[in-house]
C-alpha cells in the first residue's frame, strides 16, 4: 500500500494482492520504520457497523476507516477510487482510496506486478 500526503490530504493506493485482503480479513497495514526506533505505521480498515469513512491518528498510527459494504463493493467492481472529505475544525481532510496502477514510465525498484491492469495508458506517476 503506497501513502502519499500533501496538507490535509491523504491518499492509500492498494495493489490487487492489498484489496483482497482488506475483503478478506478487514485490515490492511504497513509500516515505514525510522532511525531511532520509531516507526510511522498507516492501515486501511473496512468495518461493519459505521456508514461513512474516517480517519484518525493515534501514537504513530494513521488509520483510514471505511464501511466493509463499500469496500467489498469497491473490490468488486471497476470503480477505482473512493473520495470522502472529513471536516474538522474548520477545516477538511481529503480522503483518497485508489486502486494502484502500473505507472507510465518504470522506476528501479518499482514493482508494479501486482498493479491492477488497465486496457488505457498506465499511469503517470
Amino acid at each position: 500500500m503506497k501513502l502519499r500526503m500533501r496538507g490535509d490530504s491523504v491518499r492509500l493506493r492498494l495493489t490487487r494482492t492489498e484489496v483482497k485482503g482488506l475483503v478478506d480479513s478487514g485490515t490492511v497495514e504497513e509500516v515505514t520504520r525510522f532511525p531511532g526506533g520509531t516507526a510511522l505505521r498507516y492501515r486501511l480498515a473496512a468495518r461493519a457497523g459505521i456508514e461513512a469513512i474516517g480517519a484518525s491518528f493515534a501514537d504513530g498510527t494513521l488509520t483510514v476507516f471505511l464501511p466493509a459494504a463499500t469496500a467489498r463493493h469497491w473490490a468488486e467492481s471497476d470503480e477505482v477510487g473512493i473520495r470522502a472529505a472529513l471536516p474538522f475544525a474548520e477545516r477538511e481532510l481529503s480522503v483518497l482510496i485508489e486502486k494502484d496502477f502500473p505507472c507510465l514510465t518504470g522506476r528501479p525498484g518499482e514493482d508494479d506486478s501486482d498493479s491492477f491492469p488497465t486496457a488505457e495508458a498506465p499511469v503517470k506517476c
